[in-house]
């Protein structure tokens, strides 16, 4: 059985929609408020009501993880990651896994349009990944506040555990031979795996999918960014099971 590998995410969140998302939750434990913008800020200092410690700094970079904190950070109560078992319960479940994404904004995009698309979940590698911190969190626009994630040591070992669990394994690669579109195991229970940006998929993560897939594209185009592919592979799924 593959393991979780972390105890949660998100125990630091930053710039205004990651916060309030974080307070929608109730996971907020202490907000870090720039003075010069408590009264733009006053919305979520209103949200934040008498449960959450306040604390008025001149800057709050010095603790922040990203570029545009937007004059805020909150320290929050971590949400617990979920086991590839999870995810893979329930009536036919559709899963985003990424194989050593790189770009925490790229991560985050994928959360977004995954949760979007009603995609089961996302699973992402605990090494040589993107880690889900702030810059993540940011992206997702409260996506990865709600969208179920599960922490692996090893995609490839992940993918052998999911077609034990019943779930079809797709990768995604320029190279795959398969159309993404009109794809048959869309309405089946499905887990498209993401390769890493530049790098593409793994040579041992794509020997343990079912299938390769690509996005057709014209002669003279380059490879899509790992988050335009990922959504169109979301959306898909969506479409196929709605007609």
């Amino acid at each position: 059985m593959e393991p979780t590998a972390l105890p949660g995410i998100g125990s630091k969140v930053e710039g205004i929609h990651s916060v309030k998302a974080a307070l929608d939750a109730g996971r907020v434990t202490k907000l870090l408020i720039e003075t010069s913008r408590k009264k733009r800020l006053g919305e979520l200092l209103s949200q934040a009501g008498t449960e959450v410690q306040i604390q008025y700094v001149a800057d709050v970079r010095p603790e922040a993880e990203t570029t545009a904190p937007q004059g805020v950070v909150a320290i929050c109560r971590p949400i617990a990651t979920v086991s590839l078992e999870d995810l893979a319960s329930g009536d036919r479940p559709a899963i985003l896994v990424l194989d050593h994404l790189e770009d925490p904004h790229n991560v985050g995009a994928i959360a977004r349009s995954a949760l979007a698309a009603g995609m089961s979940g996302l699973v992402v590698s605990s090494v040589r990944s993107a880690p889900l911190g702030s810059t993540a969190f940011k992206a997702s626009v409260g996506a990865l506040e709600k969208l179920p994630v599960a922490v692996v040591s090893s995609v490839a070992n992940a993918l052998t555990r999911l077609r034990q669990l019943g779930v079809w394994t797709v990768g995604l690669d320029a190279q795959g031979t398969e159309s993404l579109f009109g794809l048959g195991l869309a309405s089946e229970p499905i887990a498209v795996v993401i390769g890493a940006e530049g790098a593409g998929l793994a040579q041992l993560v794509a020997e343990r999918c079912d299938v390769i897939v690509s996005i057709p594209m014209g002669e003279a185009s380059e490879s899509l960014n790992a988050s335009v592919a990922a959504a169109l592979a979301a959306f898909e799924i969506r479409r196929a099971r709605s007609d």
